[in-house]
């Protein structure tokens, strides 16, 4: 098992059993794990379960889902910055280019 792996399943193991101890069934917790999907994401519902202890599986599910919410929005945010970066470094190719461009041509015509 790699370290990633088990970091995994440490976490998993970890919100689950938080889950039960707060009197849900297990299959709760295997669901919330399923759909967080990471282990940091995996602690902080285990972090908030401990925390704040709900009394209702429908808060389990509602911070669940704010989670992922939150990871969504970071996903997008990345991308939007990683698109712009390669927009801004493929306009500022072309820019340079055209002024090399220019320079040569002026450079060429004033001989």
């Amino acid at each position: 098992m790699t370290a990633k792996q088990k970091e995994w399943a440490e976490e998993k193991k970890r919100l689950v059993d938080t889950v039960k101890s707060l009197g849900f069934p297990e299959e709760l917790g295997e669901a919330v794990a399923k759909n967080l999907g990471s282990p940091k994401a995996m602690k902080r519902m285990a972090g908030y379960l401990e925390s704040v202890r709900p009394q209702s599986a429908e808060l389990v599910v509602d911070e669940m889902l704010a989670i992922c919410s939150e990871i969504s929005a970071w996903k997008a945010k990345k991308a939007g910055r990683n698109l712009q970066t390669s927009i801004n470094l493929r306009v500022g190719y072309c820019h340079n280019q055209l002024a090399v461009s220019h320079f040569f041509i002026l450079t060429n015509h004033i001989k």
